[in-house]
């Protein structure tokens, strides 16, 4: 259990990293950061969620790229 604490993807679902992502990027330059197929034509939440979950590599640079997205946000110095 303690090593949950400190892993930035525990409790987050697959569907809120790819709305977070896209809210964050936006579709165009998340496909450039992640220059995947179900991102770079006619891209939806719900026919990403269905590649990703059945491809593990591409899944894995999603997942990555959150905990990216998501440490630079926590580390931001204050205004």
């Amino acid at each position: 259990m303690h090593e949950q604490k400190d892993n930035p993807l525990h409790g987050v679902t697959l569907e809120k990293i790819l709305i977070e992502l896209e809210l964050h990027f936006g579709w165009e330059e998340l496909s450039k950061q992640l220059p995947i197929r179900c991102f770079e034509h006619d891209p939806s939440v719900k026919s990403s969620l269905k590649f990703l979950r059945k491809t593990p590599w591409a899944r894995s640079k999603v997942e990555n790229l959150y905990v990216e997205m998501v440490s630079s946000i926590w580390h931001k110095p204050p205004n």
